[in-house]
């Protein structure tokens, strides 16, 4: 009993349980719920306030709020205006399916030449397409692609033509 002079602090009579009728005991620091209904009380009321200050904002049109406002709940007078009714047709396009189709088809990649399933294996080619180990390389499979304009032109545009002024003669 000195301990309870001391303290100021009453210990529970007997244990109390949660007022939600759950089955399980409550305590006053949860105001006399268990643990679980207290949370879920907690969040329901995050919830609320949330949704009453989104449809705040919403009404009033402030986009960035900053929360420091309270939140009072109440009824909301909204006048309507007329609204435009667009009707939109559903009938698909020729244009917009044949791209749909196209993925729909799209089967395992396999080389070009012999038609052998590459996977993740195959080699792209400069040409574009899509080859087997075996048909990688350009004389293998025909390739079209003009390897040695191509280095010309790449060698060309990495070494530009440096030449100095003349200088006029005095």
């Amino acid at each position: 009993m000195e301990s309870h002079d001391e303290t100021g602090c009453q210990a529970p009579e007997g244990p109390i349980l949660c007022i939600n009728n759950c089955g399980f005991f409550g305590s006053a620091a949860t105001m006399n719920m268990c643990s679980k209904c207290h949370k879920d009380i907690i969040l329901n009321q995050q919830q609320a306030q949330l949704a009453a200050s989104s449809f705040e904002s919403i009404v009033n049109g402030n986009s960035s709020r900053n929360g420091k406002e309270p939140v009072v709940a109440g009824a909301v007078d909204v006048q309507a205006a007329p609204v435009e009714v667009k009707i939109i047709s559903t009938e698909p396009s020729s244009a917009s399916s044949k791209p749909s189709e196209m993925k729909a088809k799209e089967g395992p990649s396999r080389c070009t030449t012999c038609r052998k399933r590459v996977g993740l294996t195959g080699f792209g080619c400069r040409c574009g397409s899509l080859f087997c180990a075996v048909h990688r390389y350009s004389d293998k499979h025909d390739c079209p692609f003009d390897y040695r304009t191509a280095a010309r032109d790449a060698i060309a545009k990495a070494n530009p033509v440096v030449k100095a002024e003349k200088l006029d003669k005095i």
